[in-house]
């Protein structure tokens, strides 16, 4: 059996481990940012230039510098990441945050009928069915803890500026696979998502003052665990795997931090939360099942 039939395989279930450490990662962001005194934007631009400036400045040492080329092939990326820090940041303020989290969650939608218009991929019918399922599953957890506050038309348009420019970040990491290393576009992204939020962070009256003692202990943490770490893996992951399963790993998220919240917080769960998010992690387990007996049957040849 020659080689490359063999690795495919492995290369897959590492995506999927990859992509399932990167989501986790961003779920318990929210717990993290909580000890930060700054704004939410501000927060974004210290936290992409923070990790961006300092592997790129590692990268130089090793001889590997961040290249212009690797600069231009991230730039859309970048963009996207920017837009999507600012337009939730916009949505939460104006909307509830349940609406911008449940808007959010319609994000593999999106992105499977991209996936399968320009890469070529294949969702069965058996995947979209545990797909709906982890979705529900998301929107019930969201809505359990949904605030008085109420919502708004122009929040919830924020909230779909969100859902497409988070979307759009992660097609254009798809469509980096074999311009530039998955390294690259990560650190390229983040300083240009960096470089585009601190203006926006401005606008917004946040400020961008140095930050306190206990506030970057929150931003490093923030740089090299939700940023560094789950930036770099899911980048890697959809290069592995096809990209809608890569998508549909992000409905972790909300779990992920809604279980953070009630161990490191003490926010109370329902026990419908709970049954809820129970049934996300078997969805999504169901997939990867299915995607292992697979293996990378489901993709057609990515059209160029």
């Amino acid at each position: 059996m020659p080689t490359a039939a063999v690795e495919a395989p492995a290369r897959n279930n590492l995506g999927v481990v990859a992509a399932a450490v990167a989501v986790s990662a961003w779920g318990l962001a929210g717990v993290v940012a909580k000890s930060i005194d700054m704004g939410g934007v501000a927060i974004g631009a210290y936290r992409f230039m923070l990790y961006g400036l300092i592997v790129a400045a590692l990268m130089s040492v090793r001889r590997r510098p961040l290249t212009w080329t690797a600069m231009k092939a991230s730039f859309a990326g970048g963009m996207a990441l920017g837009l999507d820090v600012a337009f939730f940041f916009s949505a939460v303020k104006e909307t509830t945050i349940a609406n911008a989290t449940v808007i959010g969650a319609l994000q593999p939608v999106v992105v499977a009928v991209i996936a399968a218009r320009w890469f070529g991929e294949r969702i069965d019918r058996r995947d979209v069915l545990l797909g709906s399922m982890a979705l529900a599953g998301v929107v019930i957890v969201v809505a359990g803890a949904r605030e008085n506050a109420d919502s708004s038309v122009l929040g919830d348009l924020f909230a779909v500026g969100a859902l497409f420019s988070w979307s759009a970040y992660f097609v254009f990491s798809k469509r980096a696979k074999g311009v530039i290393s998955p390294n690259e576009y990560t650190v390229g992204a983040a300083l240009w998502c960096g470089a585009f939020n601190i203006p926006i962070a401005l606008a917004f009256g946040q400020s961008l003052a140095w930050p306190s003692a206990s506030s970057w202990v929150g931003l490093l943490v923030l740089a090299f665990g939700a940023g560094l770490l789950g930036h770099s893996l899911m980048n890697w992951s959809i290069q592995q795997i096809p990209l809608w399963l890569g998508s549909t790993f992000t409905l972790l998220i909300p779990v992920v931090s809604a279980a953070a919240a009630w161990i490191a917080l003490d926010e109370p769960l329902t026990a419908l939360q709970i049954g809820a998010m129970a049934l996300v992690l078997l969805a999504l387990a169901g997939i990867v099942r299915n995607q292992g007996r697979r293996g990378n049957a489901t993709l057609r040849p990515i059209r160029r």
